[in-house]
């Protein structure tokens, strides 16, 4: 008795064992894989995406998308400059809400979330961090995305609340003592990173990410800035980097190391500050409760304690506002240099850059 030969449903293909669309629907052509091997499922899909496309075209009823499809196309697409700490929140998510369709998205459905993460010790604010990627997703999936059928992925974007932060650990700018101590028992290539972020106010990111190609040579003042193209900044736009002397003397004691980026250990860019060289350091020094943002902060302190103003502090410090901050006159670059330089312009500590890099450079 033979068998029947098991009939193959017209569009679909089997390529390298799954099954895949290749079929034209209403005048547009679907090229897609099931992700299955049988059939019969494929089969399945085929006939809820046929049906997808007809309530689509028809009634104007948005095909449901899961919040793994959502996720996987911010990945795709986006330009942040953070994106790999959003893939890093949304592997979190994933376990929870990665089936969900983006309509049921909300407060509620992400309730076993956050309650997980406070049970591993996770503190408010990281939590938050995940919840602002679901909510910049469900806003583009409302706003920006637009389908085959002319629609947006979901109708509106369920509000997304942040969380109180009670256990927000509050900004440690470091004395001038306090940072001597930590930049002494910091690696040569770290201490050099750590001495251009406190003169500066550039975040981890845009001190290891620093390439010599956005250095700007101002001849009539005989300096130079850096200028970091907006999307590698965390407010997308572009960022001017004045260097006031001790930021100036971290540069050229680099400039010919490596030749595309500008703070390099072995021959290679260093992805981030926060490691074990950092920790050791802070550990040494005493001062386990600084973090490497915290320089940052001590930049902004120390500008507003020197009595500079609040538009100067914002252009340094690289805040967003409504100047364009990176044309500036000779004269206007000339000012924030000078403000830049009431930070490191202190009688008792000459040349506080080099003093600290010969102190590593000894102990290394």
């Amino acid at each position: 008795m033979s068998k029947t030969k098991q009939k193959r449903t017209p569009g679909l293909i089997k390529r390298n064992g799954l099954w895949h669309i290749d079929k034209q629907v209403r005048g547009r052509r679907f090229c897609e894989s099931t992700g299955t091997s049988d059939l019969r499922e494929a089969e399945r899909y085929l006939a809820r995406r046929l049906e997808e496309t007809r309530q689509a075209e028809i009634y104007g009823v948005r095909p449901k998308r899961s919040f793994r499809q959502a996720a996987t196309k911010h990945l795709n697409e986006s330009f942040k400059a953070s994106i790999a700490d959003d893939a890093k929140w949304l592997k979190k998510l994933d376990e929870f809400i990665g089936d969900l369709p983006l309509d049921a998205i909300h407060m509620g459905t992400l309730a076993p979330f956050i309650e997980s993460r406070r049970r591993e010790g996770v503190k408010t604010r990281t939590i938050n961090q995940s919840l602002k990627v679901v909510r910049h997703i469900m806003n583009l999936a409302a706003t920006e995305w637009i389908d085959e059928h002319g629609l947006t992925w979901i109708q509106t974007a369920t509000k997304i609340k942040l969380l109180p932060e009670p256990d927000l650990r509050k900004p440690y700018p470091l004395s001038w003592d306090e940072q001597e101590r930590l930049f002494k028992e910091l690696p040569i290539h770290l201490a050099r990173m750590a001495l251009f972020k406190v003169n500066t106010g550039c975040r981890e990111q845009e001190v290891s990410q620093l390439r010599w190609d956005w250095d700007v040579r101002i001849p009539e003042l005989n300096t130079s800035v850096f200028i970091i193209p907006g999307p590698k900044v965390k407010n997308r736009s572009d960022r001017l980097v004045v260097l006031n002397r001790v930021a100036s003397s971290v540069i050229e004691a680099v400039r010919g190391e490596h030749t595309e980026y500008v703070f390099v250990y072995r021959g290679r860019p260093i992805e981030r500050m926060n490691n074990s060289g950092w920790k050791d350091a802070r550990k040494k020094a005493g001062l386990q409760q600084v973090r490497v943002h915290d320089l940052k902060h001590t930049f902004g302190r120390r500008l507003r304690a020197a009595g500079v103003n609040f538009e100067d502090r914002q252009d340094l410090l690289g805040h967003k506002s409504g100047r364009i901050t990176t044309h500036y006159s000779s004269a206007e670059l000339s000012n924030l240099i000078d403000a830049a330089n009431m930070v490191c312009s202190n009688e008792s500590r000459k040349s506080p850059a080099l003093v600290v890099l010969r102190g590593n450079i000894a102990a290394n």
